[in-house]
């Protein structure tokens, strides 16, 4: 009897077996190469001072609605302005505000403007392109003694009023 029998890397279960180990050497690779090329944009350095701080920024949120402030902003894409009017129980004419838009993921992405309102407390700033994307508003004084914060969705919301002691809530397209 003469058996001949076909060299092993013709049979398909041996290629079967190593697909499994395969597979996870390159997953981890993959998983590796974006570990160390990416930043850790969501870990906090010092939490425990940040921590502290959260109590700091319920002050200043108490100070806002001591002020009756509220914040409407609309972005206009075409004139790459960022328009707004400001209300407030107290004149806030000839104060600047510190318009701050935060990206969702991407810290470099960040923004600050800078805005004086007029007497009636409209606004406008040249805002070049904003991204799609879900943006973090925050709005503070000069002194920043009080904050106004929300969120906007882009472009889905057009707009967006936030009120101290309410929740941020998007206007309807004009």
């Amino acid at each position: 009897m003469n058996v001949t029998t076909a060299p092993w890397y013709t049979h398909r279960w041996p290629w079967l077996l190593m697909l499994g180990p395969a597979v996870v050497a390159v997953a981890g690779i993959a998983t590796s190469y974006v570990a160390f090329t990416s930043q850790d944009a969501l870990v906090v350095g010092d939490y425990y001072k940040k921590g502290k701080a959260i109590n700091q920024d319920l002050r200043r949120d108490r100070a806002a609605s001591a002020l009756g402030l509220s914040i409407e902003l609309r972005y206009d894409a075409a004139e790459g302005l960022l328009r707004g009017h400001v209300g407030s129980a107290q004149a806030l004419a000839g104060e600047t505000l510190s318009l701050r838009l935060q990206h969702a993921t991407q810290p470099a992405r960040d923004m600050v403007l800078l805005a004086r309102p007029d007497a009636d407390g409209n606004f406008s700033v040249p805002l070049p392109m904003l991204e799609r994307s879900r943006w973090q508003v925050l709005v503070e004084g000069k002194d920043r003694s009080w904050r106004l914060e929300g969120a906007w969705q882009w472009p889905a919301d057009r707009a967006i009023a936030i009120r101290a002691d309410a929740a941020p809530t998007p206007l309807a397209a004009r």
